[in-house]
């Protein structure tokens, strides 16, 4: 084949694959077979390796990404990126609708009501017809460059039909059914289909971007001196025909539905027309209808049609005046973010707290919220003097949901340190998390202190948080084997304020009793990633029961207990075998701890009364501290333990300050049990040695 038979060629596939990238990703109709497809791009992709000077930037083989490492530098914005204002009843639209009207210059006013997509917002810059430039919404003036992940997604046009030079905004999201296929083979799963879409945007290598099937949706455009159209529909028609994917659930508003109707056919444009009157039943539809559509949204966009009169009513600091965000559900609460911070755990985790301005929400007042990792933040492109919608996921853990309103002090999204707060040691970062790389931190030597001590592992009285803390800034305790080789008589010798004589006996009392502590507890209080109470339980009771036997067990044969997958089975393993834990591990074994299940002193089985039943447990409890004790009493009698209230739930175990576990088990009609009703059921003594005085609840 002579060169201009390969040009001619490249050329020609470049066309087709074009136009069948198009039909099937934005109108939604496939022109061939997913084989042929497939045929045709890898003979394009091989003329393009031969022949590299034939590879053009909108060729269809630029969709499948690199896997060279991308950064993501900032740039400005050339439009201004604002948010929109916002409305949570149909009252607010109406008074909207009648401001806008009464500011009007025309009396012919029409409105275009959107889907409010769920997801992230991007503008793409095109410059003589082809993509130049992909950028985060940032803080509305500078965002960050993302074109090599933006690429890959199909809905957007490399090139345009027309050599034109514009701006372009819209909002990449995930449909539904692909981000529950993707959440399912995650070791952490996404909160919802925005954050995961969020969190590909910013992949490192485009290659990564490329597996997800992303779409977008465009819904303005920006020309480079004026807009060339007279209208809102106009732009959406012509973005359409420029080939962009456009969202075709529209509305259009007029004073009457003949003249709503007029306006959308000439646009060539298919949705609901109607008059200012059926704004009300056109919210009310579309909010019934929202759960059958394939993509989240949250809420609906109404703007004034007429670009005119957007120019005339012009903008604020922070929104349009001339567009309104009607959202489904007002967020419980809002705040301002003060401040960012982070914190180091006892493994060395990083992790980014936000510090907001006190606020109320489901009876308790909330300072600080955890912002889990840097993909987190970028995901919410959040920044200091952000005003959040904050919530409580499963109403106990305060959790940012999204930026309601950027920052007008040009704060940009925040980026954590590259080194440790405490220790001032490199971070590095490992999958999602970013750590400290000194085993040795104080922060994560005093974490682990206070993890192994704690209620709900060793549970040595007298030795809290603050106790520790004391004790390891005057170095008495600096590791987990301090606490069995100190001298605990020294505290009263040397004085040490709030440690006399009685206190200390009593913790030297309590550590003795930790001696005694199961191999399950002993287990558990090591800390190994992903190796809790519920999985040291799948593992022991599989046979591997001693420390010996869990030392020489493969990843393979951890991996093929039921409940133990090969991201848990690794962990495990990889933690057991460093060299810390092999020396604490002999250390503990040194100080009498016990390293196996103790078979012949195993309590002797208790009455399976609750066999067959599910139990859930919420609030506070005078005889099990922590709750999870309840919980052991329920499973020694053969019950089950589930983590949220349903229909299937046989009882409710709820204790003081109870929240909305127990109303939703009183509308559902599942049995509440109290604490003083469970200990006659299991005729649990009280008060330590006293049997209860309480008759059965079976006599």
């Amino acid at each position: 084949m002579d060169n201009k038979s390969v040009r001619d060629r490249v050329q020609e596939l470049h066309d087709l694959l074009s136009r069948y990238q198009h039909s099937y990703y934005v109108t939604g109709k496939a022109e061939v077979s997913d084989l042929e497809y497939d045929r045709l791009f890898d003979e394009l992709q091989s003329l393009e390796n031969k022949y590299p000077e034939l590879k053009t930037p909108d060729s269809p083989t630029q969709r499948v990404g690199s896997d060279l490492s991308s950064d993501f530098p900032e740039v400005q914005h050339s439009i201004p990126v604002l948010s929109l204002d916002k409305a949570y009843s149909v009252q607010e639209v109406r008074s909207f609708i009648d401001k806008c009207t009464k500011n009007s210059s025309t009396n012919k006013l029409s409105f275009v009501m959107e889907e409010k997509i769920d997801g992230f917002s991007i503008v793409l810059y095109y410059r003589d017809g082809l993509l130049e430039r992909a950028v985060t919404r940032g803080n509305g003036f500078v965002g960050n460059d993302v074109t090599a992940n933006v690429r890959t997604i199909q809905a957007v046009p490399l090139r345009l039909t027309k050599p034109e030079t514009l701006a372009v905004r819209g909002e990449v999201f995930l449909p539904k059914e692909d981000f529950q296929r993707i959440n399912l083979t995650l070791d952490e799963p996404y909160a919802n289909p925005r954050n995961l879409a969020a969190g590909t945007i910013r992949r490192i290598k485009s290659s990564d971007t490329a597996r997800v099937p992303l779409s977008m949706f465009c819904y303005e455009g920006f020309w480079e001196n004026s807009t060339p159209f007279a209208d809102h529909l106009e732009i959406l028609r012509h973005l359409k025909d420029l080939g962009f994917k456009v969202d075709k659930n529209i509305s259009c508003f007029c004073s009457s539905r003949e003249e709503a109707q007029r306006r959308l056919e000439e646009a060539s444009l298919e949705g609901f027309a109607g008059s200012f009157e059926d704004i009300e039943q056109d919210i009310k539809n579309r909010t019934a209808s929202r759960p059958a559509l394939a993509y989240e949204i949250d809420g609906l966009v109404l703007k004034i049609n007429e670009i005119g009169q957007r120019d005339l009513m012009g903008w604020t600091e922070h929104h349009p005046k001339w567009a309104m965000a009607y959202k489904f559900e007002a967020p419980q609460a809002e705040a301002v973010v003060e401040s960012i911070d982070v914190q180091v755990g006892r493994t060395g985790r990083i992790t980014p707290m936000a510090r907001i301005s006190a606020t109320e929400l489901s009876g308790s007042v909330i300072r600080n919220i955890t912002l889990h990792n840097q993909d987190y933040v970028d995901s919410l492109e959040l920044a200091v003097g952000d005003t959040v919608a904050i919530s409580k996921r499963g109403d106990v853990i305060p959790a940012v949901e999204n930026v309601t309103e950027k920052n007008n002090k040009g704060n940009t999204t925040y980026v954590m340190p590259l080194t440790c707060p405490v220790c001032s040691s490199v971070l590095v970062k490992k999958g999602a998390h970013t750590f400290c790389s000194n085993v040795h931190c104080p922060a994560r030597e005093k974490g682990s202190l206070d993890f192994f001590c704690a209620k709900k592992q060793m549970d040595i009285e007298g030795l809290g948080t603050k106790t520790l803390e004391i004790l390891y800034d005057k170095n008495y305790i600096r590791c987990i084997q301090d606490i069995f080789r100190f001298d605990w008589d020294a505290l009263v010798r040397d004085g040490v304020d709030g440690f006399g004589i009685k206190k200390t006996e009593a913790i030297a009392k309590a550590v003795q009793e930790a001696r005694k502590a199961p191999f399950v507890r002993v287990l558990v209080s090591l800390g190994i990633p992903e190796f809790g109470k519920k999985a040291v339980e799948l593992v022991t009771g599989a046979g591997f029961d001693s420390m010996q036997k869990l030392l020489e067990a493969s990843e393979e044969q951890l991996s093929a207990i039921d409940g133990i997958g090969p991201v848990t089975a690794h962990l495990i393993v990889s933690s057991l075998h460093e060299e810390n834990m092999l020396t604490l591990i002999r250390d503990l074994e040194g100080f009498g701890l016990s390293m196996s299940v103790d078979r012949a002193g195993e309590e002797q089985k208790e009455e399976q009364i609750f066999a067959g039943q599910s139990w859930c447990v919420t609030g506070t409890f005078e005889h099990f501290k922590p709750r999870d004790r309840a919980m052991d009493e329920i499973k020694k009698r053969g019950g089950t333990e589930v983590s949220s209230v349903s229909s299937k739930t046989t009882c409710l175990l709820a204790g003081a300050n109870a929240g909305s576990k127990l109303q939703k088990a009183v509308s559902l009609g599942v049995r509440v049990v109290g604490e003083e009703e469970f200990l006659r059921m299991i005729k649990q003594k009280e008060e330590g040695d006293k049997e209860a005085e309480m008759p059965s609840l079976f006599d």
